[in-house]
């Protein structure tokens, strides 16, 4: 009778119309969050510079790699991550902080010409793909990436359903991330090899200022400074 008197009066009606309001608000703001942290426009630039003498087969192979391998990864965090770091002891901070280093790291040999050779037959040494590093890990699969897969879906706040939700949302931002990879061979035909040389090194140098903003938000350097200011 209660539950019948107050679908009469609207209020059940009225609640379930404010969940979906807030529901789809969140699923904006996580569409936002995850656009920043994976940076379709950012992965485009980078997968240019780094395939540009690869041929057309071989750069789509790539693609499909990087984006398969960083869905997993991203899926990953969303369905243990949050257990995993737990059971290990790992803060969310200290795991910013090292793919923070990681990305810096790499940003240097960017910088310095070694990437270079990544970019030459899609290997710089035996064994090793691009397709995971640099560009699954950390270049899509950002740490920022999986610091917002983890905490946009805490198992402690949100419910399967919108755990799903998310996850959606994040696998179709990195459908788009390789729709934009696909159209690095275009770009690659207008500013040639000079400009892919080219390209490599600035991005090298955003890389490194990147990595080190993950390291700095990590301590909260940023909100001291504003501090002492006041």
């Amino acid at each position: 009778m209660l539950i019948q008197s107050l679908y009469n009066q609207g209020f059940i009606t009225s609640l379930f119309i404010f969940q979906g309001d807030v529901i789809i608000e969140k699923f904006i703001k996580d569409a936002l969050i995850l656009w920043a942290t994976i940076d379709p426009i950012g992965t485009l630039a980078i997968f240019a510079s780094l395939t540009a003498s690869l041929t057309p087969k071989e750069r789509f192979k790539t693609a499909v790699k990087a984006i398969s391998y960083s869905a997993i990864i991203l899926i990953g965090a969303v369905v243990i991550g949050q257990i995993l770091l737990s059971a290990m002891g790992i803060s969310l901070v200290s795991l910013q902080v090292a793919g923070g280093i990681i990305l810096f790291i790499f940003s240097l040999q960017m910088i310095f010409g070694d990437a270079l050779a990544f970019s030459s037959g899609g290997e710089k040494e035996k064994g090793h793909d691009i397709a995971v590093f640099p560009l699954a890990v950390p270049s899509i699969a950002t740490p920022g990436a999986i610091m917002a897969a983890i905490l946009l879906t805490d198992n402690h706040i949100y419910d399967i359903q919108t755990q799903v939700g998310t996850s959606i949302i994040m696998l179709m931002i990195l459908g788009v991330a390789f729709v934009f990879m696909l159209a690095a061979g275009p770009i690659l035909k207008v500013i040639g090899q000079n400009g892919a040389a080219i390209l490599i090194r600035v991005m090298g140098l955003i890389l490194a200022a990147m990595s080190l903003e993950f390291i700095l938000e990590a301590f909260n350097i940023f909100e001291w400074l504003e501090s002492t200011k006041q």
